[in-house]
């Protein structure tokens, strides 16, 4: 299936009904080859939806240079309005690298996902050394926050003026971050309202990142900028930030694009 979340976009793999304990079929070399937008079908990141002991579902991730993902809060919402329209539910609960998550429709039609508490020390992120994850030594006074990914996130004047490509593949690539890392951009536009634009490890800019905003809400309360509750505006939309006891909480709108199938060479030239 083709799907997106404010024009943050997925090919999402459905292999339920192989059991729990199944690998699943997606590999580096499958993600790599799908994510072609000339040659395959072109992603920010691909999910693969699994069977799961205890829980609706599970989800893997994947970005379009082959590498996982740990988190992606648009693919999530996506595929549990997927799952929840095809069970009749309107909440359900998944599985991640992250955990246990949950989604619920709301009455508005926007669907919402707990992303899970976020991490804020130094080794949770992960950051090569210990160090205040509130201002790393970096040009810029980045925040470092963990959602499943890590992300360094930049409050700057004004998030449309940033060179994203430039200084995120840079910082995504910084020694500091042992695995990589999101960068964020983002300015206050008004009492907890904020501009975000971001650049993705292994993808590059999107339209849309859910981890990333989540990320970027969490570093604004932190810095004493917003409260816990806030509107993002992202390159492809709005989202909705409710950082919240129980974990940060993301709401916006979902799309499923279309279903299809991939052809037996196209699998065997990637196999």
């Amino acid at each position: 299936m083709k799907m997106h979340g404010l024009g943050n976009d997925f090919v999402v793999i459905d292999s339920r009904g192989r059991g729990a304990d199944s690998a699943g079929v997606v590999t580096a070399g499958l993600a790599r080859a799908l994510g072609d937008r000339n040659r395959g079908v072109g992603f920010d990141q691909l999910a693969e939806i699994r069977d799961a002991v205890g829980a609706d579902f599970a989800l893997d991730f994947w970005n379009s240079d082959g590498t996982r993902a740990g988190a992606c809060g648009n693919a999530t919402r996506c595929v549990s309005d997927y799952v929840m329209r095809q069970t009749g539910k309107a909440a359900v609960t998944l599985v991640t690298a992250r955990g246990g998550l949950s989604a619920v429709r709301r009455g508005d039609g926007l669907v919402s996902v707990n992303m899970g508490a976020p991490q804020v020390a130094w080794d949770e992120v992960p950051l090569a050394r210990e160090m205040d994850t509130l201002h790393l030594p970096l040009e810029g006074d980045p925040v470092a926050v963990g959602m499943g990914n890590p992300h360094a996130v930049f409050f700057v004047p004004d998030a449309e003026a940033v060179d994203v490509a430039g200084l995120g593949r840079a910082v995504e690539h910084d020694p500091l971050f042992p695995a990589r890392t999101n960068v964020e951009f983002a300015s206050l536009l008004g009492p907890d309202h904020l501009r975000m634009r971001v650049w993705e490890r292994g993808t590059g800019i999107t339209l849309a990142c859910g981890s990333g905003a989540c990320a970027t809400a969490v570093a604004a309360h932190r810095r004493g900028l917003t409260g816990r509750r806030v509107l993002m505006d992202v390159d492809g939309g709005r989202l909705e930030i409710d950082w919240r006891a129980d974990g940060v909480w993301m709401t916006g709108p979902v799309a499923h694009v279309f279903d299809g199938w991939l052809s037996p060479d196209f699998v065997a030239a990637v196999a």
